[in-house]
């Protein structure tokens, strides 16, 4: 399958995660984070901008990712899945949590640009 721009909905998930998603039961779910396609912002925050430019740029961000915000829910409701944010964060990504099939209608969405698990991270002993 192709998104509008004719990139596979296999490369917003990776086959890692894809595994990991077709072990699991239909009922089970999954948390997320989603990486927002946010158009027409001039990036992420960079260390070489100044404070405020920084928040100009995440609240472009944000604002971009409002349409998104409404389909990404409209997908989470069919799966029983919710946002587990209220808001995009600063690099226009939100955590989810939802079924498999709804991990791969998200893919699906012309909003979404990728999908990473959400794992936990713990030191090495």
């Amino acid at each position: 399958m192709t998104d509008g721009k004719g990139n596979s909905k296999k490369l917003k998930i990776s086959s890692e995660f894809e595994a990991r998603l077709s072990r699991l039961e239909p009922e089970q779910k999954i948390r997320a984070i989603v990486v927002l396609e946010t158009k027409g912002t001039d990036g992420t925050p960079t260390r070489q901008q100044s404070r405020a430019s920084r928040q100009l740029t995440i609240e472009a961000n944000r604002k971009a990712a409002e349409p998104a915000l409404a389909d990404i829910d409209d997908i989470l409701g069919k799966f029983d899945g919710k946002r587990l944010a209220p808001n995009v964060d600063a690099l226009g990504s939100i955590p989810v949590e939802t079924t498999a099939a709804g991990i791969s209608a998200l893919s699906e969405s012309s909003h979404v640009k990728t999908i990473f698990e959400d794992q936990s991270i713990s030191l090495i002993h």
